[in-house]
């Protein structure tokens, strides 16, 4: 097959597939290997393929705050590490300033060098990036409601060597894992994980390699590079039909964002433009740069109706404006773990409602958190989504930058040691209108042994958005009843100390409604 400068319709659709096909086994491969709950039951990861320059070609259809972002984590790595970089080597980054969304999420990055050859440079990349259920930091689970640094939130690793020339670097990440102000809780769990990301990426390589020994490198690298162009005409035709917009959003918290898109009809280009915005906060709700990058394309993405992989190609109409030290692009060493889970699902609503095509989903991922030194656990709830033009929204979903499960009740009941109490969808919470938004849900959860729980929430104080003078979703609400029969109200964030017989009690909001009955 000879590299043309103009693609073949039919080889595009196979190439785009078989793109995908391997993101697509790299995620089985991670799934079949993982030990923890989070990886292996819940799905909280997400793998993608990258050409040589570090620009994203295609993903399997994880989790959006992942692929949209993994992107900048491996241009980090070329850019830091470009003339030490190896075959056989594999390397890892939670860097929230360098790509990374916060620390549970760590990605290990694998080279791909050609096989028989000489070249001294990769010729791709492949990447996994998975939540590992505790990476240190002041709470059991690592997403505590109160940090304000990101010392406080775990261990940072910035392009850290993994693998040097196919030898596993235990003792030193050992010594990364203990020797920390707040060290990781569980370093069998974290090696054990990053395992299985490194086996998901060696499937990633001998796909890659094979796909290369099959079609030859120079057709392999024309068609990554016509895939992406493939989305960013798709995204220019999205942008086609759109009009100018700005929303202005505010949380529970006092953050505010603003938006303002402009919308270019001769280029068939977009700038999203968030001066105004909240500065860096106190708080965790710090959304790094590649998370708002993510949220971005995220939404652009849902606007097209082809079958295209999220891609760099997606990236190219637009021009984002993140004004530096704001929330939406914070600086060292700002607190984060919020920011990822919470605020870029704000960011997307914002945008939504600039554009006026989607009332507010329930604009929180509910991120829950338990353990003490032996058991950690993390899980979102979902919630209702918003309405829109010609559509209701969907109850208990998770919506947008989170495309996770709930473990199983077998599951989590074997495992840890609580108990499902009840489990279901809250009736009546999604916005009216001429289109209703979905409701959210209500659940329980029985302590069976004393351990640290933490919520890390919104909209408990300001109610997911209805477009069109429909009405906004319900608030969501978090409370503990004791054993005694007592209750108390959590705010959006906080932290408790749980006892045997205590329940947590977490009713996630509704989405918003559209339009006017």
């Amino acid at each position: 097959m000879n590299r043309t400068s103009q693609p073949d319709p039919i080889r595009l659709e196979i190439f785009k597939n078989l793109y995908q096909f391997i993101a697509e086994q790299m995620g089985i491969v991670l799934q079949n290997t993982a030990t923890s709950v989070n990886i292996k039951e819940r799905l909280d990861f997400s793998c993608a393929i990258f050409d040589s320059s570090g620009l994203l070609v295609a993903n399997a259809p994880h989790i959006p705050v992942h692929l949209g972002s993994m992107s900048e984590s491996v241009r980090s790595l070329i850019n830091d590490k470009a003339n030490t970089i190896k075959r056989g080597n594999v390397y890892l980054s939670n860097n929230p300033y360098n790509g990374g969304t916060h620390l549970p999420d760590i990605t290990a990055i694998t080279p791909v060098y050609l096989n028989g050859a000489n070249l001294s440079s990769p010729i791709f990349y492949v990447a996994s990036r998975g939540h590992q259920a505790d990476i240190g930091g002041i709470t059991p689970g690592s997403m505590p409601p109160n940090s304000t640094t990101i010392e406080e939130e775990g261990i940072l690793f910035d392009n850290f060597l993994l693998v040097e020339e196919g030898n596993f670097q235990e003792v030193q990440l050992r010594e990364v894992l203990a020797n920390h102000r707040y060290p990781a809780r569980n370093p069998d769990q974290n090696i054990a994980d990053l395992k299985a990301q490194i086996a998901a990426n060696e499937r990633g390589v001998q796909e890659l390699q094979r796909m290369v020994s099959q079609y030859g490198l120079e057709t392999v690298q024309a068609y990554m590079q016509f895939v992406q162009n493939n989305a960013e005409e798709a995204v220019r035709r999205a942008i086609d039909v759109l009009k100018d917009g700005a929303f202005t959003y505010y949380m529970d918290g006092d953050a505010v964002i603003k938006v303002t898109v402009t919308i270019n009809k001769q280029n068939r280009s977009a700038v999203i433009d968030f001066t105004g915005t909240s500065q860096q906060l106190n708080t965790n709700f710090n959304a790094p740069k590649a998370v708002t990058q993510a949220a971005v394309l995220y939404v652009f993405r849902t606007l097209v109706d082809d079958s295209i992989p999220l891609n760099a190609g997606c990236l190219n109409p637009l021009e984002i404006i993140i004004p530096e030290s704001s929330m939406l692009n914070p600086v060292y060493p700002a607190a984060v773990v919020a920011g990822n889970v919470e605020t870029s699902q704000t960011i997307v609503d914002a945008l939504y409602g600039a554009l006026g095509v989607m009332a507010a989903s329930q604009g929180t991922m509910n991120n829950f958190t338990f353990g003490n030194a032996r058991y950690q656990y993390y899980e979102t709830i979902c919630g209702g989504s918003g309405a829109g033009a010609d559509f209701d929204g969907t109850d208990a979903v998770h919506t947008h930058m989170t495309n996770s499960r709930l473990t199983d009740p077998e599951v989590l009941e074997t495992r840890y040691p609580v108990m499902v109490e009840s489990f279901g969808i809250r009736l009546n919470s999604g916005g009216k209108g001429k289109h209703t938004g979905g409701n959210g849900v209500i659940r329980k959860i029985k302590f069976l042994e004393p351990m640290t729980a933490n919520i890390l929430s919104n909209h408990r104080l300001i109610p997911p958005f209805g477009l069109n003078n429909a009405l906004s979703g319900q608030l969501g609400k978090n409370s503990i009843r004791r054993h005694n029969g007592t209750e108390e109200t959590l705010g959006s964030t906080g932290t408790v100390e749980m006892q045997p017989g205590d329940i947590f009690i977490i009713e996630t909001p509704g989405g918003g409604g559209f339009g006017s009955n």
